[in-house]
């Protein structure tokens, strides 16, 4: 049976899609179709053609990205509402938490209206009728009594309003360390065994929470208690050789003496300073410098220090007093313990997401073995590197941390990288 060739714009394109026709065979029909067109038709048949081809894969993308069940639509749903509500406990159930949180929490339960309170009042309610609040807080005492979940009735939850949908309600305890520390309530018109269910397993979700930013503030408390440390380590050594290296200025260059001694004054402010646990590496690298210039006047010309900084890092967050510790370290095993000059690199790059920071010096080197076992906490030498390893890693994660490159005899290489944006950093 011989095939007519389309007449039709639709049937062109349906015939350059059909499987079964062979390419020649297409080409048959389309030179058939053609002839006798005016010039410009093919053009503007082919255009088309390219179009419904185009709003086709258009059509089936669109398709492909949306969900394939009901089922799915309602799991994405719940976990975007978890997700936002998590973001709101991230520092505790403050009332301004539970309130921002029993937003996302309400239409995950799809009920009237859901309030959060604790034993020091209602630290939020969500929804309709809201003349209950008042009422939350001593419907709240058996649950945050005894830490069982308590169903409400309509004798329970006295109302005159006609119209009010708040006829039941399902209250559930939130507990951290066996401790009830607040009730989730949901409420409704009505109550099913699906909505208790849903109510006490939204409140556990809560205590999860609750239990993760409790961890996040004792890490925050542990990362202070370290730095404090770290404070407290600056070396008597280092504070006397200054003073001394600046008091023999006194007489023969008092100018110098003046500004090795602002110098002083301006690193010990630093480096005692009650800040916050984040810095740039612009403030670091400040420091730095004055750490240096107390150290060159030691030093003099044995000591020999270059820096090579990207600008674009400079902003970039890292743990407070991360840097020196690396310096003094270089400065200690390549100046000091070298009888020659010594020299000191100090790089700051940009590695894409992350800033890398490099510190190397040629002086005597260390067993890497003994390294190892001073960055796995085994042994006490090298106690300002075991901490700013420590401080990396519970801020940024195990991802990273430092990273040392040594021998005996053949220098040191100290280099870490941080994030350029990181959420946890931000939050501190």
């Amino acid at each position: 049976m011989s095939t007519s060739p389309p007449t039709t714009l639709a049937g062109v394109a349906s015939a350059l899609t059909t499987p079964s026709l062979s390419q020649a065979r297409s080409g048959e029909l389309l030179q058939g179709l053609l002839q006798g067109l005016p010039a410009w038709a093919p053009a503007v048949i082919v255009g088309i053609v390219a179009a419904l081809v185009a709003a086709a894969i258009t059509v089936g993308i669109r398709r492909r990205g949306r969900f394939s069940s009901p089922e799915s639509v309602a799991t994405y749903r719940a976990l975007h509402a978890a997700s936002e509500a998590a973001r709101h406990l991230r520092d505790g159930l403050t009332p301004k938490a539970a309130a921002r949180a029993a937003k996302d929490l309400r239409p995950l339960l799809q009920v009237a209206a859901v309030s959060l309170c604790d034993p020091g009042g209602v630290l939020a309610w969500e929804g309709v009728g809201e003349h209950h609040k008042e009422q939350v807080l001593e419907q709240s005492q058996a649950v945050l009594e005894r830490g069982a979940t308590v169903r409400l009735g309509e004798k329970n939850l006295t109302c005159t309003k006609i119209d009010c949908p708040i006829r039941n309600a399902i209250l559930a305890p939130v507990v951290t360390d066996e401790r009830t520390v607040a009730v989730l309530a949901s409420y409704g018109p009505t109550v099913s065994a699906d909505l208790v269910r849903a109510t006490e397993a939204v409140a556990d979700w809560i205590s999860t929470q609750l239990d993760l930013a409790e961890l996040a503030v004792e890490r925050e408390r542990v990362m202070e208690a370290e730095l404090r440390a770290l404070r407290a380590q600056i070396s008597p050594h280092f504070i006397y050789n200054s003073l001394a290296a600046i008091a023999s200025f006194v007489r023969t260059d008092p100018s110098r003496a003046r500004e090795l001694l602002l110098e002083f004054a301006d690193f010990t402010r630093y480096a005692l300073r009650a800040s916050g646990p984040m810095a740039s590496i612009s403030e670091e690298l400040g420091n730095i410098e004055r750490y240096l210039a107390l150290e060159e006047a030691r030093f003099g010309d044995r000591m020999v220090v270059s820096l090579v900084i990207a600008p674009e890092v400079l902003a970039v967050q890292v743990p407070t007093l991360t840097i020196q510790p690396l310096v003094e370290n270089a400065v200690k095993h390549g100046i000091e313990s070298s009888p020659g000059v010594g020299h000191i690199s100090i790089t700051a790059r940009d590695q894409g997401p992350d800033a890398e920071i490099l510190i190397d010096d040629d002086g005597v080197g260390a067993d890497p073995d003994e390294i190892r076992a001073m960055l796995a906490g085994e042994r006490g030498d090298h106690v300002g590197l075991a901490n700013v390893d420590a401080r990396i890693r519970q801020t940024y994660g195990e991802d990273y941390g430092l990273v040392v490159e040594t021998a005996i005899g053949a220098g040191t290489r100290v280099s870490f990288r941080v994030p350029k944006y990181s959420r946890r950093a931000q939050d501190r």
